[in-house]
């Protein structure tokens, strides 16, 4: 069974991969009103990308998806973005920071959705996948995002284009 997830794992990694890191610790100055990357608030599974941090906080009272300009050194604004009848979480970005890919619950149903910010909407990229879905990743060019899915009774990874269509990753490589 083992030689089956290696090879997917790496077939995932080259296609998710493009994002150049470095390690070590981003030094911005504390903001207590919650306008700056530090805050008294909780920040949780913080992804960065490029220029780019996004990550979840309850600054607002709730939990919402934020993204930080480490050029600019401030808080981008996403419209229509954080919705009040849905809990947000597990945000990855782009490398140029156009799309931002996360889960989401309504109503009890999870969803992984992609959010575009140029054109400022978010879409449902798993309407009609009955399964319960987490912690997406984009890759760097913005057009491919994995996810978990317990789909099979198991939690698996599936890959989807940007549009919404799986796509059929072989397990072995060839």
């Amino acid at each position: 069974m083992m030689r089956f997830v290696l090879p997917l794992i790496i077939v995932l990694v080259s296609l998710l991969s493009g994002c150049t890191g470095y390690y070590g610790l981003l030094n911005y100055p504390f903001e207590p009103g919650g306008k700056s990357l530090n805050s008294p608030s909780s920040d949780l599974t913080a992804q960065i990308a490029g220029r780019y941090i996004t990550f979840t906080s309850d600054r607002a009272g709730r939990q919402n998806i934020y993204l930080f300009d480490t050029v600019s050194q401030t808080l981008i604004d996403l419209p229509l973005l954080n919705q009040l009848d849905a809990i947000s979480a597990h945000p990855d970005i782009s490398s140029d920071g156009r799309y931002i890919v996360f889960s989401a619950s309504r109503q009890g149903r999870t969803g992984i959705f992609i959010y575009d910010r140029q054109l400022r909407q978010s879409r449902n990229l798993t309407p009609n996948l009955q399964a319960q879905v987490q912690n997406p990743t984009i890759s760097a060019d913005g057009n491919t995002i994995a996810f978990e899915s317990n789909v099979n009774g198991q939690w698996d990874i599936l890959v989807y284009n940007r549009s919404g269509e799986r796509l059929n990753i072989p397990a072995e490589p060839r």
